[in-house]
């Protein structure tokens, strides 16, 4: 490594100790044991900084934050874990962990437990917005503020790519899995996810599509991604309940939203007005995975709003 070159891989000043550049804090890769998992998470800024927790949703993982992280990490303290079941967490079989969303939460409640983080903004995405909100709604005293990409808590926002998950819930038969399992949960499904609403689809890496569709494919993790597509009926069902805690605690909430998504429409975005009036909504001309097209703004939108919410 040469002496231009900071851990990040960017570059640095060496002209001059006195010569004071703009630098990025390292992102580092870290193991912890909550809730008997081994939950893999990327880390990065001071301890004592403010934190913001980082829930990535389905197929991905905290690889879906390597850009986000280091826009973030000079003013707070950014935890990015990996759910049970996605990355680099590692479930023991002997746990015999239940996939649900309520289990997600808990796992993640004892995660924020285990590094000793007592307050924290969090970052909902997707499958992240369910977990997150359970976070809330049973620790609002916990959390600072919310910012909702792409993260469903309303009917409304639910588009029709829910269709056949939809069908699943309403017939759980082994034809209904199956015809989950040969459609979303192929390279195909996974690609579409990402480059579907996007004006350039060849702008988006293929490292971050590739790496959702290689673990997919580890031995069961199939499996397990059906049982959380089934469980997935149980996030609707508790939607009164976190517009109660919306309305109840009116947290900081900036709902910034990729409009040409499938899956969570920007009704879905709208709607956090009826309980938070003051929640700020910012729409993006891109996808679901609005972060991969538009991380600039989204980092932008997200440090004026945090800032502004202390």
């Amino acid at each position: 490594m040469s002496d231009a070159t900071s851990r990040t891989g960017m570059k640095r000043a060496t002209s001059s100790p006195d010569d004071v550049r703009f630098t990025v804090p390292p992102t580092s890769i870290r193991r912890v044991e909550a809730d008997g998992v081994l939950v893999f998470y990327r880390a990065a800024g001071e301890a004592n900084a403010p934190v913001v927790l980082l829930l990535h949703g389905f197929p991905t993982s905290s690889f879906m934050f390597r850009e986000l992280i280091p826009r973030l990490a000079n003013d707070y303290r950014v935890i990015a874990p990996d759910l049970p079941g996605f990355g680099f967490t590692e479930v023991p079989p002997e746990r015999k962990y239940p996939y649900s969303f309520d289990r997600l939460a808990f796992t993640i409640d004892a995660l924020t437990q285990a590094l000793k983080i007592e307050r924290y903004a969090i970052y909902v995405f997707d499958y992240g917005a369910p977990v997150g909100f359970r976070l809330a709604m049973t620790h609002p005293e916990r959390v600072t503020a919310i910012i909702s990409q792409n993260g469903n808590a309303y009917e409304e926002g639910l588009g029709d790519a829910w269709g056949s998950i939809r069908k699943y819930w309403a017939f759980p038969s082994a034809e209904n899995r199956d015809i989950l399992r040969q459609t979303i949960l192929t390279a195909g499904g996974t690609r579409w996810q990402y480059t579907h609403g996007v004006a350039n689809p060849e702008s988006i890496p293929p490292e971050s599509y590739t790496l959702d569709t290689a673990l997919l494919e580890r031995p069961g993790n199939k499996e397990i991604q059906l049982d959380l597509f089934l469980d997935y009926a149980s996030n609707l069902e508790l939607y009164p309940k976190f517009q109660e805690y919306f309305r109840k605690s009116k947290p900081p909430l900036l709902a910034i939203w990729g409009k040409n998504d499938p899956f969570f429409i920007p009704a879905g975005a709208e709607a956090f007005r009826k309980d938070i009036p003051n929640a700020k909504v910012q729409f993006l001309d891109t996808g679901h995975f609005a972060i991969e097209t538009h991380v600039v703004e989204i980092a932008a939108a997200m440090k004026e709003f945090l800032q502004t919410s202390r």
